[in-house]
């Protein structure tokens, strides 16, 4: 009988098959993506590089607003509100629940972030089991500031991205939505972004407008996810203080 016929050549070390059109590779294809969004970036500049910063400039001040908000609640409100009613100072508080914090930026879950959480709160602000145990978990469901100010921040810019100006209704419909959205969320990365969907319907916004802003909330939710952590700290060691329990940061370390 005749000899089997040999197996074919190997496919060329090129990014795409001769015939098929096709990479052959994962490597190949996430060059074409990098390609794809370089000519993006292309089309938007056009013949003046100055007009890709004009069109991200104001994607830049939009999150640079909402760190001012987060940061506000966690440099500012919380610290003030620890310090008023349990008498722990800026430095202990925030040396007790650093690890929480770090925690949760880096999962963007408060979830995840909710053992590490309790046990610095208990461990390190001298909070009761009882108390730690029901506001903790509660607090992780429910205490969602930093997400409730992200979604307001966002539905007021996609609002002005597309020439709607919001009257004061609408700005209060804003408020009173994005809180009680926030409240619904789900303790999990990327959660606000979905409810978000609520508060634009609410003001007669296309949903398609979170395209404006879903490129850059991965790194506004590892930070909105810090505040919501911090919030449920103060807010275990308040109950715990108007139960009588005297509340002071323990290096247990």
């Amino acid at each position: 009988p005749p000899p089997p016929p040999p197996p074919p050549p190997p496919p060329p070390p090129f990014f795409f098959h001769a015939q098929a059109g096709k990479p052959h590779s994962s490597t190949s294809r996430g060059l074409g993506d990098v390609y794809k969004r370089q000519g993006l970036i292309v089309d938007l500049a056009g013949d003046d590089p100055n007009n890709i910063i004009t069109t991200l400039k104001p994607l830049l001040y939009y999150a640079i607003t909402v760190l001012i908000g987060l940061s506000f609640m966690v440099l500012v409100f919380y610290p003030l509100i620890i310090y008023l009613v349990t008498g722990v100072n800026f430095k202990s508080f925030f040396k007790a629940i650093f690890p929480a914090q770090m925690l949760a930026f880096s999962t963007s879950s408060s979830a995840a972030t909710l053992p590490v959480t309790m046990k610095r709160v208990e461990k390190n602000l001298n909070v009761s089991d009882e108390v730690t145990s029901f506001v903790c978990p509660l607090g992780a469901t429910i205490n969602m500031d930093g997400t409730s100010i992200h979604q307001a921040i966002s539905a007021v810019f996609i609002a002005h991205a597309f020439g709607q100006d919001l009257t004061l209704a609408d700005q209060m419909v804003i408020v009173l939505t994005a809180t009680l959205s926030s409240i619904g969320a789900a303790a999990v990365p990327g959660a606000g972004l979905i409810m978000l969907v609520i508060v634009l319907g609410a003001i007669g916004i296309d949903p398609q407008g979170l395209a404006l802003i879903i490129a850059i909330d991965r790194p506004l939710d590892m930070c909105r996810t810090i505040v919501n952590v911090t919030g449920d700290a103060t807010v275990a060691s308040v109950v715990a203080s108007t139960e009588g329990e005297k509340i002071k940061y323990v290096d247990n370390e």
